[in-house]
Parts: structure tokens; sequence; C-alpha cells
């Protein structure tokens, strides 16, 4: 597929899909979706394409497809965010779409519906069965989208990536909250291995799935653990702890343990730094596909702070990771 042939920009990597159903993201609305429904073209799964699968309308494909137009025009599907957040990049893929796919796209953007729309990517072309990806520099915050392909035709997946809009100023301090949720403004900064699964389902809402609906390691052959070090959506002092390991029964880390720091804003060098950070949650076995909770009475550091690092041993999976306190 010449999809697989894309280099992947830093900001696809450094960033949570904000058009991800974990979001809570959705298709508000569309000029058509004849040919294929508007709500796969979010879905965190890879685009397939399966030969002898048609249905009412015709071929089946696994994205957005609207008909041929013949009326001049264009289509566009209005997506709501989950949450409110900065957009640093897209991802526009149309896997699978060769003779079909819009040789065209844009996206505007708004904050409420009350609001005008912007421009945040210009009109940019795009060719059959690819991933293209575009930096996106307009300053927001944005909740809804639209979405608009030039004149019609198949989107498989888009993802929007950038960084959930802070919670300071909305949510109240005081108050136990997940400090550690994607919605929240939770964020997945450095890992020394991500191998299997999908790193960005760790912060999730809800229970895994699957297997591959969570954080896993590869086999590790070497001494030490793995870890993930993750920056909080807001500075708190953290009350309670879950670590979940749904799915995971023969490859579960045998145990965790949690450190925990304050770092200033531009911090670098965080895994030079969590060296000296202190122990949130001493080093704890683990069981296999159980949701772990640790109460006020295990957490070891009564102050607040701006980053954990979850440290696994020796290596294995974990489904959800969250972390609740009160702002500060």
């Amino acid at each position: 597929m010449l999809s697989d042939l894309v280099s992947i920009p830093e900001f696809a990597k450094a960033y949570p899909n904000l058009a991800s159903p974990k979001f809570g993201t959705k298709v508000l609305d569309t000029s058509d979706d004849f040919f294929g429904a508007k709500e796969r073209m979010l879905s965190d799964k890879p685009p397939v394409f399966i030969p002898d699968k048609y249905d009412d309308h015709g071929k089946w494909m696994d994205g957005w497809e609207s008909r041929r137009r013949r009326d001049g025009g264009h289509d566009w599907s209005i997506i709501e965010l989950g949450v409110a957040g900065y957009i640093h990049g897209a991802e526009i893929d149309t896997a699978h779409f060769t003779g079909n796919y819009p040789p065209g796209a844009m996206i505007e953007a708004r904050i409420s519906e009350d609001d005008p729309w912007t421009v945040i990517l210009p009109k940019v072309d795009l060719s059959g069965d690819k991933k293209h990806f575009f930096p996106i520099n307009v300053t927001g915050p944005w909740r809804q989208l639209r979405f608009n392909i030039y004149p019609d035709g198949g989107i498989a997946r888009l993802k929007i990536y950038g960084v959930v809009a802070p919670i300071n100023d909305i949510e109240p301090n005081g108050r136990v909250i997940e400090l550690s949720a994607l919605k929240n403004g939770g964020r997945i900064l450095e890992y020394n291995d991500a191998h299997y699964g999908d790193i960005w389902a760790l912060l999730s809402e809800g229970r895994g799935v699957t297997m591959g609906d969570g954080w896993e390691t590869r086999r590790r052959r070497e001494p030490g653990n793995d870890w993930m070090i993750i920056a909080l959506g807001k500075p708190g002092i953290v009350e309670r702890i879950e670590i979940d390991t749904a799915h995971f029964k023969g490859n579960f880390p045998e145990s965790a343990r949690v450190d925990a720091g304050f770092c200033e804003s531009g911090s670098v060098d965080l895994k030079a730094q969590s060296a000296d950070w202190g122990a949130l949650l001493p080093r704890t076995k683990l069981s296999a596909d159980h949701i772990h909770i640790f109460e006020k009475a295990d957490i070891k550091l009564d102050k607040p702070v701006t980053h954990v690092k979850l440290n696994i041993f020796p290596d294995g999976g974990v489904s959800r990771f969250r972390v609740f306190g009160r702002g500060v």
C-alpha cells in the first residue's frame, strides 16, 4: 500500500488524535454518505478492504464515501470533537480509495455553532490510497470542524492531532478529578517501548475492549524495566490511582511503581529528571485482567505534582491507567 511509504511527522507522534471516538468525538452532519457511513472515517482501527463485500448501495468501503456529484458544489461533514483542543496537524487517509478518492480537501473550525468558521487547513491536493499529513498552525482552541472534500468521493480515515485545551479555567480547584485523563488534558510524553497496542488508549475512558486496546511492550530480554511518563492535565495532589490489566492474562506486568514530580512548564529531559522524583505508589504486585485500585492510604506523596511515571516490571501490558486528585 502506498501509505506505508509515507514518513510520519513529529506532530502525529507527539499528540493524541482528538478526532478519536475515545474522546467522544462524533460526526454531527454531512452533505452525503450514500456509499460509506460518515462515522467510519473516525474509527481507530486501520482501514480494511474486503473484495467481495457489497451492501444495498454498492461496494462496501471502510470510510466516508459520498455519491458522484452531478449538480456542482462539494461534499462536507461537520465533526464535533469530544473536547476543545489546540490542533497541530491533520492526517487524511485515502487507503483503498483508488478511483473514487477526492482530489482535494479543506478543513474549517470553530469553537461553537454560534461562531463563524475559520479555515485552519487551506485547500490541499490528495491522491489515492495514501496517508496525507498536514501541519496546522492556526490559533485555537477549536471544538467543531467542517471537513470539506472536492468535489466528492471517499476518505478512509481523518485524524486530528493536538492538545486538549487546559482545564484550569473551566475546572475549579479542590474537587477530585481524573488528572491523567485525555479528556482533561493528560498527555503521554515519553516511553521506552510501545511495540503493541495503542498508547493513547491507556488514558482513555472505559475498560479496554481487547488486548490491543492498551499499552503493551515487547518481551524484555535485558535487565531493567519498561516505563512511561505522563503530563497531568493540571497540577494536583493525588488521592487515588487505578491500574487496569483488562484482557492481559499471560502478559500482564509482575508489578508496577508510580513516581511523580513537579516540573515547571517547558522542562526538558524528563527522563533524567524522573530519577529524582518521589515514589507516589511503591512497587506493588499486579494480577491478570483486573482493576487495581489504590486509595489515599496507599499514596505516599502529599504534595502537588505535574507529571507521573508509570514503571512496569519487567514488561507487559496495561489497559488503562488513571490518576485522580485535587487540582491546585
